[in-house]
C-alpha cells in the first residue's frame, strides 16, 4: 500500500508511536534512569501543545519542503469531532499534522528524513 492512499488519522496514528519511540530513545541517552523521571520530561516533547509548537517552528523556518506541508495540511484539516481536554482543537490539529507527516514518511521509507524531523525538534 503506498502512504498517500492512507487515511491522515491512520498516518498520525503511526506517526505518533514513532515520535514517541524517538523522545524515549533520546531521554534514555540523556542518561535518566528513573522511570517517573523519564515520563516527566517526555511530557515536554508528546504533549500535543508542544508538538504543534515544534511544527510552527519548523514552519516558520522553513524546513519543511512544499510536499511536507501539504501532508502536513491534509492531516491538519482532517474533519474530526474529538480532541483531548487538554488543548484546544486548533492545538491538537497541528500536533496530528506533525503525526501524520512522521507516519507518511515512515510508510514511504524515508527514515532519514523522519531523523532529520527529530533532530530538529530533539535539539531545541
Amino acid at each position: 500500500m503506498q502512504a498517500k492512499e492512507v487515511n491522515v488519522l491512520v498516518l498520525a496514528y503511526l506517526g505518533d508511536t514513532i515520535y514517541e519511540n524517538y523522545v524515549r530513545k533520546y531521554l534514555i541517552n540523556k542518561k535518566i534512569a528513573n522511570v517517573n523521571d523519564l515520563q516527566k520530561e517526555a511530557v515536554n516533547y508528546v504533549c500535543a501543545k508542544k508538538q504543534a509548537s515544534f511544527l510552527k517552528k519548523m514552519l516558520d523556518e522553513q524546513f519543511l519542503s512544499d510536499f511536507e506541508i501539504s501532508i502536513v495540511k491534509r492531516a491538519r484539516n482532517y474533519k474530526t469531532t474529538s480532541h483531548p481536554k487538554s488543548c484546544d482543537v486548533v492545538t491538537y490539529k497541528y500536533a496530528t499534522g506533525l503525526e501524520g507527516l512522521i507516519g507518511y514518511l515512515e510508510l514511504d521509507n524515508k527514515r532519514e528524513r523522519i531523523d532529520e524531523i527529530m533532530n530538529f525538534i530533539l535539539e531545541e
